[in-house]
């Protein structure tokens, strides 16, 4: 079976969109992009190369890899991770049927056709950006590991890494490390149902009985 690990450049606030350039990805307006290539530092580039350590495959969404299909086969041939991507198998979960022109690429049309390539044998499938893919990959149990690098900037508007549909869950902290430049990179696996407590009274006063109440009624 294969393993997915997912890596992904994230803000403060939770926003991985457009980290490479201001021209990289500017729906819904972004204009922050750029953002992770100021902040780029040696310690970074080694969890990157680390990342990308052979043998593994991409696994990306559509935007994604349109934006790698468009710069990686065109990088000088020396340059390392343009030489890696160009022998490997890039697997795209889309529903578009339009033609994947970056050799080796491979169309998954939904996450049974994923779910079943997981199953089978092969290299380990990182996922770099593609924010699309994480809600759906937590919801099937899908993911096997998380590599955050977190940079110290907030951004304010984005796609987010966690977007719409992501289930509660929990996640255990595997390895942790500080950039000098103070980048937080954090790797996770994901450990199982979301667990809950409290540190409200065993018995709430009446004020907070009535707050309960306004809230209830959606007038807090």
């Amino acid at each position: 079976m294969r393993r997915i690990v997912g890596g992904a450049f994230v803000s403060l606030d939770g926003v991985m969109q457009g980290p490479g350039g201001p021209e990289e990805d500017t729906q819904g307006g972004f204009a922050s992009g750029g953002w992770m290539a100021a902040l780029f530092e040696e310690a970074v580039g080694h969890q990157v190369d680390t990342l990308f350590a052979p043998p593994f495959d991409l696994l990306l969404g559509r935007r994604t890899y349109d934006i790698f299909a468009a710069h990686w086969p065109f990088m000088p041939a020396d340059d390392p991770i343009a030489a890696s991507f160009a022998t490997i198998d890039k697997y795209v979960l889309t529903r578009s049927d339009e033609r994947l022109e970056w050799e080796g690429s491979h169309r998954l049309a939904d996450v049974d056709a994923l779910a079943a390539l997981k199953a089978g044998d092969g290299p380990t499938l990182v996922i770099q950006g593609s924010s699309t893919l994480y809600p759906q990959l937590l919801q099937r149990g899908l993911l096997d590991r998380l590599v955050l690098m977190v940079a110290p900037v907030t951004l304010g508007a984005g796609k987010r890494l966690f977007g719409d549909g992501t289930p509660p869950g929990a996640f255990r902290l595997v390895e942790q490390r500080l950039t000098p430049g103070g980048v937080l990179m954090s790797t996770y696996e994901p450990d199982g149902a979301l667990k809950t407590d409290s540190f409200e009274m065993e018995t709430p006063s009446a004020r907070e009985m009535a707050r309960r109440d306004k809230m209830e009624a959606g007038r807090w």
